[in-house]
């Protein structure tokens, strides 16, 4: 049996070849590494490679989220016309599996590792079932490393990555992590990882994929002793409790950890109790920022704008917040309403949901009808924060020459500012990297 994996783009690809992006998908990888020895198994991540349409192989399997899911459906359909099997999985499928079913021959909801087998045997039997859903979710101890043999490595900006653990444990109502992890926090053998570094050729450069790579500081802590000395330059995903601990910020420095990704999401404290955003305290913010910077760790913030509690004045103070704590880099998201998150059912209670083209599901376009803002506005306000952030008076207040890593700071402000196109795709950076694992 020859089986392909396929993670889709946001688009359908025009052309051929010239393509990059941020980093491989390393969940379908996984799966590859989970693949029994006589099954033939391919992979090919649309962002950076045509799909062979004439490859004829005996089963596809696609992976996507809400943004992606468009033009999974429209994989899936092509394949299926021509009488090949497709089992379709990833966030938005195990969010809707009977919408995801209308094109697929069977859904994999959750995470696949523990299905994988199984569902290889049924296809290879005429077998498969509808839906594949594991009782449990998977402990990560003695997983394979993934085959990064099968990504073409010169295409990604970030062709390093890891996970080394999965889930988070708050529940945000806006994040579709605590859905699809079912609000599981769980951590690979800190030597595990080694190990994998090891097998990866001691990478200098890394991304953890982690969806809070601090959550657990005692684990942390150990991971991160455990890197000091590797010469090794990484970043991450937190949250702003890592700020509470001085040891925990030192050792993540020690380890080599550059910058990390905080989810501030807004300087409302109404907006973060409604959001259900229980680590933050919007009167801490500048200190725990400051304390963070101060071990040498760039702060990338990630915003939400239009959330209900939001007039007309939160697009100026929240600039004016992410200029005055100096923020290297951030990003100004609209709350998106993805199916299965606690945010999706009161607005769809609400009746407030006016478009699903989840195509437009990308955190930039407005789904939804906010409260004391006009779609126009929200969407106008949204594209303005991005535009005077990166805006070049803005970049040079925040980062100006005397940043420790000046540099690369100017050429991650540029890129998002959209004049210099150096470092590849990273506008949605956040979404980007937070997707890349977590079952097929």
């Amino acid at each position: 049996m020859r089986v392909e994996l396929i993670a889709p783009s946001r688009d359908e690809p025009v052309g051929i070849g010239g393509k990059s992006s941020l980093a491989p998908p390393l969940a379908l990888a996984i799966l590859a590494a989970l693949t029994p020895p006589q099954v033939e198994v391919s992979l090919t991540d649309e962002n950076v490679d045509p799909i062979d349409w004439a490859g004829h192989p005996d089963l596809v399997g696609v992976t996507c989220t809400t943004l992606t899911a468009t033009r999974a459906y429209a994989i899936a359909d092509r394949f299926r016309a021509a009488g090949i099997r497709v089992v379709l999985g990833g966030l938005h499928p195990s969010a809707l599996p009977q919408e995801a079913l209308a094109h697929a021959d069977a859904v994999v909801v959750g995470e696949a590792e523990t299905l994988w087998a199984q569902l290889l045997a049924d296809a290879g039997a005429d077998g498969l079932r509808p839906v594949y859903q594991a009782p449990e979710y998977p402990a990560l101890a003695g997983l394979p490393f993934p085959r990064r043999d099968l990504f073409r490595r010169g295409k990604y900006l970030l062709p390093d990555t890891l996970f080394t653990t999965r889930g988070c444990p708050y529940g945000c109502s806006f994040c579709s992590v605590t859905t699809f992890f079912g609000g599981t926090y769980r951590s690979r053998p800190v030597e595990e990882v080694l190990a994998e570094l090891g097998e990866m050729g001691s990478p200098r450069l890394l991304a953890f994929l982690d969806d809070n790579v601090a959550a657990n500081p005692g684990r942390a802590k150990r991971l991160f002793r455990a890197l000091a000395g590797r010469r090794l330059t990484w970043f991450g995903q937190a949250d702003l409790n890592i700020a509470r601990d001085e040891e925990l910020l030192a050792t993540a420095a020690a380890s080599g950890c550059t910058g990390l990704l905080i989810g501030i999401e807004s300087i409302s404290q109404a907006n973060l109790a409604a959001v259900g955003k229980r680590t933050n305290v919007a009167e801490r913010y500048e200190a725990a920022i400051a304390r963070i910077q101060a071990h040498g760790i760039a702060v990338h913030g990630a915003f939400l704008v239009g959330l209900d509690e939001d007039s007309e004045d939160a697009f100026a103070e929240t600039l004016r917040f992410a200029r005055r704590v100096r923020l290297e880099s951030a990003q100004f998201n609209i709350p998106t309403p993805y199916p299965g998150t606690r945010l999706y059912a009161e607005l769809e209670r609400e009746g407030r949901i006016f478009d699903r083209d989840w195509s437009h599901y990308g955190s930039d376009r407005v789904v939804y009808t906010p409260r004391r803002l006009s779609v126009k506005r929200l969407q106008e306000g949204h594209d303005w924060l991005w535009r005077e952030f990166y805006s070049l008076p803005c970049t040079w207040q925040r980062i100006g020459w005397s940043h420790p890593n000046w540099l690369l700071m100017w050429l991650i402000n540029l890129n998002f500012r959209g004049s210099a196109g150096l470092l590849g795709p990273l506008s949605r950076l956040y979404d980007h990297l937070a997707n890349r694992y977590g079952g097929v």
